[in-house]
């Protein structure tokens, strides 16, 4: 360890270091030039008895590192040498305070006083065995009580400290979690209103330069439909916006049906594409959070089909039963590359799978054994 970092362990802070330093040195001074000069009756010489209670005193400087062993080095030089007066109180309290376990702290403290009743410092009088008893219970007792409290109260700031650190930074893992939620989210709505909704215009865009010239009325009509659609995402766009700004109460609180899912279906035939619908089960009222979920999940299908299969032969097919709703979406082996030249960013699958899993449904998306691509779903319903 270099000095800097045995610095640094021994005073944790400026303020730690400057006390120490400073107890140590006056304790040090003062127990020595008081024990020089009291009258005493000891094997050693004054001054050697007054240099060993400067050694205490000045190994003070330690007291929050190695509590212990200066506790143990405390009890037995001041026995054998009849130093140490005050600096033996700040010990004593140091040992209670920064000692990590209580039996240590007690058993060190019972030892201090069993040596201040047999060992006869240089200060010992000729007293009773019960007033020197007391005497060395008040002077062992109060530091050692005084420092497990200071200890335990600081040991408790720490814990609360350190509470308070870590609910901060689960705060912040928090927030940051919603945060990409949040960001996870208002991507999968923009990209269902905004990619699925466009492309099936280009799809019709494409169709309409085709037609325009040798059949004016179909051309028309298909203009139509590009508008409708375009008002269409004019208006989901607005809702998207709407929850960005109010939060989930701007959505519509009512549930897409089997006609808009019809409808839909029908835009997309109207584009060239072949869809069969089939439906098993009676249609009933369903939450709007699974509706909404359904029909974005016919829509990415379809819209899915038109970028990857163009005009293949789709086929839908819902099984409404009381517990879930289950959709398979399959469209065959294309006949041909698409000719329109949608781009794909290989986000609407994982988004339907974030939609659906959060419902608490399953997802499956991928090739068919038999050619072609199937989207399948299911929905739990709660229950009633």
């Amino acid at each position: 360890m270099t000095v800097r970092g045995w610095w640094s362990a021994l005073w944790p802070t400026r303020r730690s270091r400057a006390l120490d330093i400073s107890l140590a040195l006056c304790l040090g001074a003062s127990d020595a030039i008081w024990l020089y000069f009291v009258p005493q009756d000891f094997y050693l010489p004054p001054w050697e008895v007054s240099a060993a209670s400067a050694v205490l005193g000045l190994a003070l400087i330690v007291r929050r590192r190695h509590p212990v062993g200066l506790a143990l080095f405390g009890i037995v030089f001041s026995a054998v040498t009849g130093g140490g007066g005050f600096a033996a109180l700040v010990q004593l309290y140091s040992l209670g305070a920064y000692a990590a376990s209580r039996r240590t702290v007690i058993t060190l403290a019972l030892a201090g006083y069993a040596v201040f009743l047999i060992a006869p410092g240089p200060t010992a009088s000729e007293e009773s065995l019960i007033l020197q008893a007391t005497v060395g219970f008040a002077f062992t007792a109060p530091p050692v009580l005084l420092g497990l409290y200071m200890g335990t109260r600081k040991q408790l700031f720490a814990s609360l400290q350190e509470r308070a650190e870590r609910l901060e930074r689960e705060q912040h893992l928090l927030a940051e979690r919603a945060r990409a939620e949040e960001r996870t989210r208002i991507a999968r709505e923009m990209h269902d209103v905004v990619a699925n909704r466009v492309s099936v215009m280009v799809v019709h865009a494409g169709a309409l330069k085709a037609i325009a010239v040798r059949d004016p009325a179909r051309a028309a009509e298909t203009a139509a439909v590009i508008g409708d659609m375009g008002r269409q995402a004019l208006e989901e766009l607005r809702q998207v916006i709407g929850v960005l700004r109010q939060g989930e109460e701007a959505l519509p609180q009512s549930s897409p049906t089997l006609s808009e899912i019809r409808e839909l279906i029908g835009q997309s035939s109207a584009a060239g594409l072949s869809v069969d619908l089939s439906v098993e089960g009676e249609e009933l009222p369903m939450p709007a959070t699974v509706g909404r979920t359904l029909y974005r999940l016919v829509q990415e299908a379809l819209t899915n089909v038109h970028k990857h299969a163009g005009d293949a032969d789709t086929a839908i097919a819902l099984s409404l039963v009381p517990e879930a709703v289950e959709v398979v979406i399959r469209n065959e082996p294309p006949r041909g590359a698409p000719g329109h030249g949608l781009p794909s960013g290989g986000n609407g699958l994982l988004g339907l799978r974030e939609r659906v899993t959060g419902l608490g449904g399953t997802f499956e998306a991928g090739p068919h054994p038999h050619g072609g691509f199937a989207v399948r779903a299911r929905l739990p319903l709660p229950a009633t």
